[in-house]
């Protein structure tokens, strides 16, 4: 906790389940804030893309002109972890799009294959204990349309899987997750990906 107080991390806050993110991180003392413009990811160690409509979120990045300084931001050494939604946006191929969308935009900061809704629809929501490489006992995971990480990349290391793809994953400092660990009271999941900020 006191290593933690050294840590500043956003929230990408336009959409979705930032407020459950923030509380999460206030729990672990560390110096939390919403991000809704580029000038927000100043002296920011790390960036949480939440969960919520993968679509409305890309929207209202572009709006913000928030895409080209979030990968600057990850390029420049900040740590970044997408749960469900904000996993998608940081894939480098998106797959379940509906074609009268049109393309996704995405992050393409992991080379990971993602298919959207994977799990089914909100009524489709479930939690699961779940095994994940480096924790001590299972996570409770909770899936609300999730996506499904269909493909990861040979430097992408896979940390937990479920339905027969992964749905945890890692590569250095960005780490994607088709389940919301922020709607839990566990908090080892957030303390996994401050343990990589510390490390930077």
């Amino acid at each position: 906790m006191a290593g933690n107080a050294a840590l500043s991390v956003g929230v990408l806050a336009l959409q979705g389940a930032f407020r459950e993110h923030m509380r999460m991180l206030e729990v672990l003392g560390v110096q939390a804030r919403e991000v809704r413009l580029p000038a927000d990811l100043e002296g920011l160690h790390g960036l949480i893309l939440p969960g919520g409509e993968s679509t409305t979120i890309s929207r209202l990045m572009t709006d913000y002109a928030l895409w080209d300084p979030v990968r600057q931001f990850a390029v420049a050494g900040g740590g970044v972890w997408g749960t469900c939604a904000g996993a998608i946006m940081l894939a480098r191929t998106i797959e379940g799009v509906s074609p009268n969308l049109g393309a996704q935009p995405g992050l393409g900061l992991l080379d990971i294959t993602v298919r959207r809704n994977a799990f089914g629809r909100q009524v489709d929501s479930f939690a699961v204990p779940l095994d994940v490489r480096g924790l001590d006992g299972p996570f409770p995971a909770v899936f609300i349309r999730a996506p499904l990480i269909e493909r990861a990349g040979p430097e992408v290391e896979v940390l937990a899987t479920q339905a027969g793809g992964a749905v945890l994953v890692r590569r250095g400092r960005v780490m994607a997750s088709s389940f919301h660990p922020e709607v839990t009271t566990d908090p080892r999941l957030h303390s996994l990906f401050l343990k990589g900020l510390s490390e930077l």
